[in-house]
């Protein structure tokens, strides 16, 4: 994904209240996001593997582990990075959210204050 260093993106769930927070106080100090609804434009495992880098994460840390996806198929499973970064790309419901990204630097916005860091 290439981007300048003063954009800011945001991977979405409008169905998800701290995305929803997260994404309001980045427009109210005028910050106008790039909006990439994940579940409808999955991350590809390239972007994946710079999101995690950008993030400083390793994929496992990145997994919603209260999903019911993840109850049914990766619980109690150890996997490789690998793994976890095909697992993710498979079922983005799996990705933690909401992940604000700008230039280098990335934040997973739990709580939703975690993106005034990036400012």
């Amino acid at each position: 994904m290439a981007m300048t260093k003063d954009e800011f993106v945001i991977y979405h769930n409008p169905r998800c209240s701290k995305s929803r927070t997260a994404l309001e106080l980045l427009r109210s100090r005028g910050i106008e996001p790039r909006v990439i609804e994940y579940l409808k434009q999955p991350p590809t495992r390239e972007e994946l593997r710079l999101l995690l880098q950008r993030l400083g994460l390793e994929p496992a840390q990145l997994v919603r582990k209260g999903e019911d996806q993840f109850k049914a198929q990766f619980a109690g499973k150890t996997l490789t990075h690998a793994q976890w970064l095909d697992a993710l790309a498979a079922h983005p419901i799996l990705i933690e959210r909401p992940i604000v990204v700008r230039g280098d630097r990335a934040v997973v916005g739990r709580p939703p204050e975690k993106v005034l860091e990036l400012l």
